[in-house]
């Protein structure tokens, strides 16, 4: 089967086994010294990417367990057997392999690793099936192995044998997250963007400046090792990294240039030695407004409100919480600055100064008074600052914690329940944009906002609604709040806002209903209130474009026993097949993803799926699918065959 393409570093090349009678390559003690070298040498990887940290920790486990029975080896010194040495040749191999992966998850992009995390999983499987093939049948005795470091290596050879057989799973909530930001070039922005991108950017650690930093090193040398091949998932990770960036307050886009980091205002005399101290430690150019932190950090004033704007409350460089976010000139700096420029004939960029923060008119200074405003007895006061709040809330965190900080969140929460259905939709919209600040989503929740925002999502005007799952999707990235919001009665109004919504209802209302069903009772709140011949309409609605988030809620609800029984139907297992034989690659991957977890469980719906035609399909993905659709489809031909 075709391998999806990893770079040099983390593919686990499949070697030949070597014949019992072929000329010896080294001494025996040489052999078993190498051994020993690639264990210690793999042991000393250990920051490893989060998507496969777990995986990296059993393989180093099992590496540990090795070491004893290649220290017994090199400390008796017997002399080794044909067979003995074929087998320690190829648990070199393996050991070789399993080294190779654990640099790939230790230094490799951790943004590539997210996307291919089902491909590197499936490089962990061969580590383990080539370790099992070399430990099985080991010679044990005739190495004068003890009993106690047989028993364990024997014990530890069980466990690979299980694990090699350990059918792959995903991350389901990593792997929508990035369905649905990915997707986002083709849709319309949606409301609960942002909020995917926090959870990413948490998900893989790339919210602080040194980890971006390092994904963009890590990001350059991959595209090197493809060589422009690939360029497809390439443009992806890029796209990517620059919406982690963006969110992180920095504007930098040079990752296919000749040098990762170019600093822009001295292009032409690159050979020239610039002080480090009179580079920003954000953008690497050199400053031309260096101001002073509350860490005694300095950076370039753009730079750092850029940063801070973006919600971040700590000091890139020291990652310390600032005391204050107030910036303080560097005159010192900046007089030194200018001098070597003057020195060395380096003419620094002149910029145009910030425009005072100021939206519709309404000054920073004025939030106190439109939050107070927003309790006035007179209802257009009211409705006027609500529609104030709305505005000023999106514009910048600077302006969310003012509002916060001036008590609009009990002020807002005691608005969801005013009459008019303008007012109402302004209101939760305003907690949305709030509720972008984590804090910001315990202060909504412990203000009773769930229930009355549900009531808009049942009878709020049509933006309201869409706003309102909006915002229950943000509140819900607490796991806590996932089962509030089903406990609460949120379920059923976001199948109707599937169902009957508008397009961007739809869409949102798909992203919280993922999101939500992640807790195992929103499954059967989700099933009851007809979740499934709504997904039914969407994925028949080819023009909304959602058959892939359809397919990923069908792929959660068939996990659990209770909705299996209203998904597993020979109507729903046609429509598969259907999808696998017509639809995008991302279709057919989603659609044999489902069916192979139908199938997995109930063995008849795959029989009807053959009966209907799917066998052709299968060898057809299998052999021009995308990578992971050739994985599931070949594993459903497995199953098939026990089927006949």
């Amino acid at each position: 089967m075709p391998q999806p393409a990893l770079p040099p570093s983390a593919a686990a090349t499949a070697d030949p086994e070597p014949s019992g009678t072929r000329a010896r390559e080294m001494d025996d003690e040489d052999l078993v010294e190498e051994l020993l070298a690639t264990v210690n040498s793999a042991r000393a990887y250990s920051k490893f990417r989060r998507t496969q940290r777990k995986e990296c920790h059993n393989l180093l486990r099992w590496l540990q367990l090795i070491l004893p029975l290649l220290e017994e080896l090199r400390d008796s010194a017997p002399r080794l057997t044909d067979d003995a040495y074929r087998r320690l040749t190829l648990l070199g191999r393996a050991l070789s392999a399993a080294r190779r992966l654990l640099r790939s998850c230790n230094d490799g992009s951790k943004i590539f690793l997210a996307l291919e995390s089902e491909a590197v999983l499936g490089r962990f499987r061969a580590v383990y099936e080539k370790m099992n093939s070399a430990l099985d049948g080991m010679p044990y005795a005739e190495l004068a192995i003890s009993d106690e470091v047989t028993e364990q290596v024997e014990l530890m050879n069980a466990q690979l044998m299980r694990c090699k057989k350990r059918t792959d799973t995903q991350d389901i909530e990593l792997s929508m997250d990035l369905m649905v930001i990915l997707q986002n070039d083709k849709d319309e922005e949606r409301n609960a963007d942002r909020a995917i991108l926090d959870r990413l950017a948490s998900k893989l650690e790339l919210q602080m400046l040194p980890d971006l930093r390092a994904e963009t090193v890590a990001i350059k040398k991959l595209i090197n090792e493809r060589n422009g091949q690939h360029a497809d998932s390439t443009k992806q990770i890029i796209e990517l990294l620059h919406k982690f960036k963006a969110i992180a307050g920095i504007d930098e886009k040079n990752v296919l240039g000749s040098e990762v980091f170019v600093t822009k205002s001295l292009d032409k005399c690159p050979s020239l030695m610039i002080p480090d101290d009179f580079l920003c430690p954000i953008t690497l150019e050199i400053m031309t407004d260096p101001v002073i932190v509350a860490s005694g950090q300095t950076y370039e004033r753009r730079s750092i409100q850029k940063w801070l704007d973006s919600g971040e409350r700590t000091c890139p460089k020291m990652r310390q919480p600032l005391a204050h976010l107030s910036l303080a000139p560097n005159y010192a700096l900046k007089n030194l600055i200018l001098q070597w420029c003057d020195k060395h004939k380096v003419e620094l960029q002149r910029r145009e100064p910030e425009p005072v923060a100021e939206q519709d008119g309404h000054p920073r200074e004025d939030i106190p008074s439109l939050v107070e405003a927003l309790s006035s007895i007179h209802p257009d006061v009211q409705r006027k600052a609500a529609k104030k709040v709305r505005m000023l809330s999106k514009e910048s965190p600077e302006n969310r914690a003012l509002i916060v900080g001036n008590g609009g969140i009990p002020a807002l929460i005691g608005l969801l329940a005013y009459p008019d259905k303008k007012v109402q939709e302004n209101t939760v919209t305003s907690l949305l944009n709030l509720s972008i600040d984590h804090g910001n989503k315990l202060l909504i929740t412990k203000g009773g906002a769930i229930p009355l925002i549900i009531e808009i999502l049942r009878n709020g005007s049509a933006e309201g609604q869409e706003n309102s799952a909006a915002t229950l999707f943000s509140l819900s990235m607490l796991d806590e709040n996932k089962a509030m919001i089903g406990t609460l009665g949120g379920i059923a109004p976001l199948v109707e806002l599937l169902t009957n919504g508008t397009v961007r209802g739809k869409k949102d209302a798909a992203t919280a209903i993922f999101n939500l069903i992640l807790n195992q009772q929103n499954k059967v709140r989700a099933t009851q209130a007809g979740i499934v011949p709504a997904l039914m309409k969407v994925i028949d609605d080819r023009s909304l474009g959602m058959v892939d988030e359809a397919l990923s809620i069908f792929l959660l609800l068939s996990s659990h026993p209770t909705c299996l029984g209203e998904i597993g139907t020979t109507p729903f297992v046609e429509k598969l097949v259907q999808l696998i034989k017509e639809g995008t690659p991302k279709n057919k991957e989603c659609a044999l993803s489902v069916l192979l977890e139908l199938g997995s469980k109930k063995q008849t719906l795959l029989v009807h799926a053959l009966r209907f035609g799917l066998h052709e399909h299968l060898s057809q993905v299998a052999k021009t699918g995308t990578s992971r659709a050739q994985r599931k489809a070949n594993s459903l031909i497995q199953i098939a065959k026990k089927c006949y």
